[in-house]
């Protein structure tokens, strides 16, 4: 079989199991963003360790670390560049405020209801393409990088795409603890995270500290929504009886 198969790569396949999960947990008819949301938190942490563990091997060959570059670039795109806005096409589908919005026929001459949908599924045209052309040029740079023999970079040019994975928790965490329907606000940030991705702004690359923390707060949006989850789940039942 063509690929590679250790250790080194297995974090990266399991994201994109991950991200793909997330992707039909989205948009399936009896699914929920909710649930889409943590398979995007755990394909973050997958990515989190996933380089730190293919660097443990010693004696890796170009082909092999090169496969590793590519491969978490695809992985990233599937679990931080689809699966997103996929959230938050399954967040219009639930959503009581815009289940009209998916309807793209007008009814009525004078209605403009087909404005919003297209409004939306532009916004997340433009997210997909900024999450590619971002990491794509992360592939370019790296290649650059190995012809004039530079060290590893110490910051980050444009928001890394891998960030998806504690900005979009945040907002559903939001959604649920609010009890308001942030849909819009949803695809609000995802259009400026999109234009973040390809900006020129630099990023300092966190270091251990840094990593700890990151992880803590994605461990606290996950365990805070399984609360919230919960909560919600016993009031309904209250309110049944």
């Amino acid at each position: 079989m063509i690929g590679f198969y250790d250790y080194t790569v297995i974090l990266t396949y399991l994201s994109v199991i991950s991200g793909v999960s997330g992707i039909m947990v989205c948009l399936n008819g009896v699914g929920h963003p909710f649930y889409g949301t943590f398979f995007l938190l755990l394909s973050g942490l997958c990515d989190t360790f996933d380089g730190r563990v293919a660097r443990s091997k010693s004696g890796r060959t170009d082909m092999q670390k090169s496969f590793g570059v590519q491969i978490d670039s695809l992985a990233d795109l599937i679990s931080f560049g689809i699966l997103p806005p996929c959230i938050g096409l399954g967040m219009v589908r639930t959503s009581d405020r815009l289940t009209s919005i998916p309807n793209l026929r007008v009814d009525h001459p004078g209605e403009k209801r087909i404005i919003y949908p297209v409004f939306l599924i532009l916004i997340i045209m433009v997210y997909v393409l900024a999450a590619l052309i971002r990491l794509a040029y992360f592939n370019v740079l790296e290649e650059e990088k190995k012809k004039i023999g530079s060290q590893v970079q110490s910051g980050y040019i444009g928001l890394p795409v891998t960030s998806a994975a504690l900005i979009f928790p945040t907002v559903m965490l939001f959604q649920f603890l609010t009890k308001a329907d942030l849909t819009l606000l949803y695809f609000g940030v995802m259009l400026f995270t999109s234009v973040f991705f390809v900006s020129r702004i630099r990023i300092p690359k966190p270091d251990l500290k840094v990593a700890i923390l990151l992880i803590s707060i994605g461990a606290a949006e996950f365990f805070a929504l399984i609360v919230v989850k919960y909560y919600l789940h016993i009031q309904n039942l209250t309110i049944q009886f």
